[in-house]
């Protein structure tokens, strides 16, 4: 058995990342895992632009940002496997791994980081009545179908769901000449971001109908119309607001799930709200010496965020490998309360800290007017207002190694939405 001190399972911006950090840390034995044919993960079809405005301070598409990542990480000479499918993890840090080279072999690692992304809800998970005819399609796969592949999944079109993939498609399938009829939202609030509503949809004229759902398919061969209809607050459907449309493609963009299949097998343990590990400051899961990082840990809306979330995960693991990690003996929970639906991470050492923790979260309602107000305790140290919130989009606090390091007794740490 091959041994590696770092195995980054994925060659996405998040695996990327990571390895590039780790490298920079020290840590030599690196190896990225990578199951596609290319490195640079979901961003090689995400051909639109947007990416890197944090990062790099300037406007890339998605195949733009992957290759700034990937070229360093060349020039850093950092070895991948690619077409290379990780089977499983042990909580012993062994992984098991497949390819048409090398065949069935196993790994041992010092450190692994998880970092596969996330996957799209299949129909199968929605529960739609109706037939299961041709042209439907999740928006990602229909994505890579127009991008990469080259082909067009139909001309008239109904998008059901409102995350930042079907907006996306929404456009490019009417820059390619097809007829979006409309974009149907099962909340009462878009599951994307407001920017992607008003350049994808109404630049072009697109309905977006929130509070309604697909209750009906027709088509045996191919899709041939779709009927939807306004839900009620119980999310059924309300008899007398049927509309009916014709097409020949029903997009999918119905949420996104990260992909923790492997995490499981390797017993971590993962959260009921994010379907994500559960991670402390270091972004070290409930296994020792196993990280997670973008998309297979929480889903992100902005990729700079992947990158530096997949950075701090890097250095992170590099400390664990080299033996400089500090061991914490002071560890604070961290409390979602009043609309917060999750924060990462979910517990800190201040000791292990870096200078300053991003906490990211999202809210679970549209809120307006309202404070994120961050208690130590029952003292209030943190309020900030903000106009709107919304589920599609990502918010943050920042908290300081010293401020929690003044506060040696804290073992709880609130973070709620309040009265502006």
């Amino acid at each position: 058995m091959k041994s590696h001190d770092l195995i980054i399972i994925g060659g996405g911006p998040a695996g990327l990342a990571a390895a590039i950090s780790a490298r920079e840390a020290g840590v030599e034995d690196i190896l990225i895992l990578e199951r596609d044919r290319e490195l640079g993960g979901i961003l090689n079809q995400c051909i639109h632009n947007g990416f890197g405005l944090h990062t790099f301070k300037e406007e890339l598409t998605g195949p733009e940002y992957a290759a700034r990542f990937i070229e360093k990480a060349a020039a850093l000479s950092i070895p991948y496997l690619l077409e290379t499918m990780v089977m499983d993890i042990s909580s012993d840090r062994v992984v098991t791994a497949m390819n048409r080279k090398q065949g069935y072999f196993t790994l041992q690692a010092k450190a692994i980081i998880l970092a596969m992304g996330c996957r799209e809800r299949a129909r199968g998970a929605l529960n739609i009545p109706g037939y299961r005819p041709a042209g439907i399609y999740s928006a990602g796969t229909a994505q890579r179908l127009v991008n990469i592949e080259g082909f067009m999944p139909g001309k008239e079109v109904v998008i059901l769901g409102s995350g930042d993939i079907g907006l996306i498609m929404a456009r490019r399938l009417t820059l390619e000449g097809a007829k979006v009829k409309v974009v149907a939202e099962l909340m009462p609030y878009s599951g994307g971001l407001k920017r992607n509503i008003v350049q994808c949809l109404d630049d072009f004229g697109i309905p977006l109908k929130l509070s309604h759902t697909v209750i009906d398919i027709e088509g045996k061969e191919r899709v041939e119309a779709v009927t939807i209809a306004e839900v009620g607050p119980d999310r059924n459907p309300i008899p007398g607001t049927e509309e009916r449309y014709t097409c020949d493609t029903l997009l999918l963009s119905c949420g996104l799930i990260p992909e923790n299949e492997l995490s499981r097998a390797a017993t971590v343990e993962l959260s009921r709200i994010t379907s994500g590990p559960v991670v402390n400051e270091s972004l070290e899961t409930n296994i020792d010496g196993i990280f997670a990082c973008g998309n297979v840990l929480h889903v992100h809306d902005l990729v700079d965020y992947v990158s530096e979330e997949a950075a701090h995960a890097g250095r992170a693991a590099a400390a664990y490998i080299n033996g400089n990690a500090v061991k914490g003996t002071h560890s604070i929970r961290i409390l979602p309360k009043g609309g917060v639906r999750y924060t990462v991470p979910v517990e800190i050492s201040p000791e292990r800290m870096e200078d300053t923790l991003t906490l990211r979260f999202r809210v679970g309602d549209v809120y307006r007017n309202k404070s994120i107000g961050v208690y130590f305790g029952d003292k209030k140290v943190q309020s900030r207002k903000r106009q709107v919130m919304a589920p599609g989009e990502m918010e943050q606090v920042i908290l300081k190694k010293e401020d929690l390091c003044s506060e040696p007794d804290l073992s709880e740490i609130t973070v709620t939405i309040e009265e502006g």
